[in-house]
């Protein structure tokens, strides 16, 4: 079995479970997670995890994302993509400069309500679910962050932009926002993830290539290990007499550690991490509890 996570590019006409499913079939395993769903009609980057680096998909959903846009201002459908079925057109009367500057307002903290086509849940029911039996119901907004905003082309009705955000950012209701702001209602015309935290595009694989890639035997110089991607977290190691404790996933405390010198002052409550045991090599990651002086497992990747 694989271990590891495989930035694949995601095709239009795929959802992310679809990839997923198609990759068991490819790669032979079964324990394979996505991290951040894509719209069918998107495509782009989708980091997947394979094996025991499923336990990081929810580390890696919380990255930021950078995608490239076509918003279509004049136009609103029910699913504030061109995919939905169009409840207004608008003539749009507004000039470039106009819209360049509505756009750039949108640049930092705002309050977006979720669109009724999304998996976001209310009462336990998927969204998604409720707007394709015809219903609508109260969202509540949510905060995300617009950290930057390039425009790379307009020639109204259209206008191709770069928008970096934060996570849960929906990039259609972005459009839509902007679209009503302006007068003239809009929607996203397409859309492409460019990059999820560390993944790039310029390094993403499709479903095809990982087929000759596995038929070559090179899927592990495309599998990035565990270890790897928990890279950002300080190592520490402990001594043997520690060994079974970090391997049962117990808690561990500081007097226990080797290299107490990667700790020249205690760190902040919640620091996390790489543990490693004597000769054992990583085993998982620990956060540090302020209180009680001591290391806890957050992740275990035993073998």
């Amino acid at each position: 079995m694989l271990d590891g996570v495989l930035n694949i590019y995601k095709e239009k006409g795929y959802t992310s479970h679809d990839v997923v499913a198609k990759m068991r079939g490819i790669l032979k395993q079964k324990k394979i997670g996505h991290t951040g769903t894509l719209d069918p009609d998107a495509e782009g980057v989708l980091p997947v995890c394979l094996g025991q680096a499923t336990r990081l998909c929810d580390m890696l959903v919380e990255h930021d994302k950078t995608y490239k846009a076509v918003m279509l201002l004049g136009t609103e459908t029910d699913t504030q993509d061109i995919s939905g079925r169009i409840l207004e057109e608008k003539q749009v009367n507004c000039t470039e400069e106009q819209a360049k500057d509505c756009i750039a307002g949108y640049m930092g903290t705002y309050n977006q309500v979720p669109p009724m086509y999304s998996a976001v849940k209310v009462d336990g029911k998927k969204l998604y679910e409720l707007a394709r039996q015809g219903k609508e119901v109260e969202r509540k907004a949510r905060q995300v962050t617009i950290y930057h905003i390039g425009i790379e082309e307009i020639k109204l009705p259209r206008v191709v932009m770069t928008v970096k955000c934060s996570k849960g950012t929906y990039i259609r209701t972005l459009c839509h926002d902007i679209g009503r702001q302006l007068g003239c209602g809009g929607c996203m015309e397409s859309l492409t993830r460019t990059q999820t935290g560390q993944f790039k595009i310029e390094d993403s694989i499709r479903l095809s290539q990982l087929e000759n890639i596995r038929d070559e035997g090179r899927l592990k110089d495309y599998v990035i290990p565990v270890e790897e991607m928990c890279r950002a977290y300080a190592a520490l190691y402990v001594k043997g007499e520690a060994d079974r404790l970090l391997r049962n996933g117990n808690p561990v405390r500081l007097e226990t550690l080797e290299q107490e010198g990667l700790l020249p002052s205690l760190p902040e409550d919640g620091t996390r991490f790489r543990m490693y045991g004597s000769g054992m090599g990583f085993l998982g990651v620990y956060e540090y509890e302020a209180k009680k002086q001591r290391l806890k497992a957050w992740k275990m990747f035993l073998s």
